[in-house]
């Protein structure tokens, strides 16, 4: 008999999510023992990170959302900034330290649930189940058996695809001296940034108070930046664009996101499925995550629940996929100016309908007349283009880790969104 029904591997957001929508009884289903296998301290953890998504009414995980807007903002390289009311969605914040901190709780108190710290060293289909091959941090090894496996510890390599792009970004939490941030609009994408000669780049702020902020620098691009350019290009934004002052770091984030049309597998094995970002969660054109393993862990909770096999869905519609498909070689080739596209986009598209697009809950006729919003003579081009171009495997790189740049005097602030 497999020593638990159900074995989870990685802790972040994915693994987590399912966990906890595993955790405890539901009325006339089952309840499936479940192990969550989560890495030791060191580099297989992830940092404290920040996950963004935007929906309507409560949701499972609002304990644990830090600030939420209802307004967003996309300023062009020059000229009058966008502005647009997503009601009746919001534009929510979760750090995911809070996210584990409200998870764990109910986690500690679940009969079915137990954690399990250990380095996952290989994974084995057998009859029945799967071995899944643990190192633990004494050093001794044993095997987990497992009815299922779900698996959700990051990709190293991308299946192959015909473009790749890759959102990297650096940021800094701050607390300014002066109030200088909008506590009611997010800054979804400044262009008012040095534009790389390879793909775009964007400023993005979450305000959390008068004087209090993420700001953030993106790129869409080839490759990552040196440490020293991401500093230079996030203290660029803060002094010259937003004219921040005199300021206190409170902490930075750094992160690197795949933006690819690569088709990655949910199925790796007879008996073990992958979720979250390994799992294809990740929407292509935008690098927004949340909401799709959202998606994808409800799912295969219900599954599980109710003795079924428990593949992941997809994560984003197919229609979805084959138009972020467009949207990123289009990008990477050139053939459209990254900047002029998103600002013709939320200039001229209500942003609660451009919202409901990236998330995939749009009509067909919604959708087209979006596309029209679009340089329609690059992107034909571009859809002409796609079938003849080959697909090649893509190594991802190591995230980046630049230095924490030096704070500055500042007095502190109490306010909050």
């Amino acid at each position: 008999m497999p020593e638990a029904d159900v074995a989870i591997l990685g802790a972040g957001a994915a693994g987590l999510s399912l966990a906890h929508r595993l955790a405890g009884r539901v009325p006339g289903l089952r309840t499936p023992s479940v192990v969550l296998v989560d890495a030791p301290p060191g580099p297989l953890r992830p940092p404290p990170r920040t996950w963004c998504y935007w929906t309507s009414g409560p949701g499972r995980f609002d304990a644990a959302v830090r600030a939420e807007w209802r307004r967003l903002r996309v300023r062009p390289p020059a000229g009058a900034p966008v502005e647009g009311d997503i009601a009746p969605l919001r534009y929510r914040m979760i750090r995911s330290d809070d996210f584990e901190r409200v998870v764990s709780l109910d986690l500690a108190r679940s009969p079915n649930v137990r954690r399990l710290e250990a380095t996952v060293e290989a994974v084995e289909d057998v009859p029945g189940g799967a071995h899944v091959h643990l190192r633990e941090p004494d050093g001794r090894t044993r095997a987990l058996s497992a009815g299922w496996v779900l698996d959700s510890r990051p990709l190293g390599s991308l299946p192959a695809a015909r473009t790749v792009l890759l959102q990297h970004f650096h940021g800094w939490f701050v607390r300014t001296e002066r109030p200088v941030f909008d506590p009611a609009a997010v800054e979804l994408m400044d262009f008012r940034t040095p534009q790389p000669a390879d793909g775009l780049s964007f400023g993005y702020v979450l305000p959390t108070g008068p004087c209090e902020a993420l700001v953030e620098y993106t790129e869409f691009s080839p490759r990552t930046l040196t440490p020293d350019r991401y500093e230079a290009a996030v203290r660029h934004y803060a002094d010259e664009v937003l004219r921040l002052g005199e300021r206190q770091l409170v902490a930075a984030e750094t992160g690197v996101i795949p933006m690819t049309d690569a088709p990655v597998p949910r199925q790796t094995g007879a008996s073990v499925f992958r979720i979250g970002a390994a799992g294809g969660a990740t929407r292509p054109a935008t690098g927004y995550t949340f909401a799709g393993l959202q998606r994808q862990t409800r799912a295969v909770a219900d599954a599980l629940r109710r003795g079924r096999r428990p593949m992941p869905p997809a994560a984003h519609p197919a229609r979805s996929r084959a138009m972020d498909a467009v949207l990123l070689r289009a990008l990477a080739s050139g053939r459209v100016d990254g900047p002029e596209l998103f600002g013709r986009l939320f200039a001229h598209v209500p942003m609660e309908r451009l919202l409901r697009f990236l998330d995939g809950n749009t009509r067909l006729y919604e959708e087209l007349a979006i596309g029209l919003r679009t340089p329609v003579g690059p992107m034909l081009r571009t859809v002409l283009e796609l079938p003849r171009l080959p697909r090649r495997p893509f190594d991802l790189p190591a995230p980046p880790h630049p230095p924490a740049p030096p704070a500055t005097a500042c007095r502190p602030s109490t306010e909050t969104a």
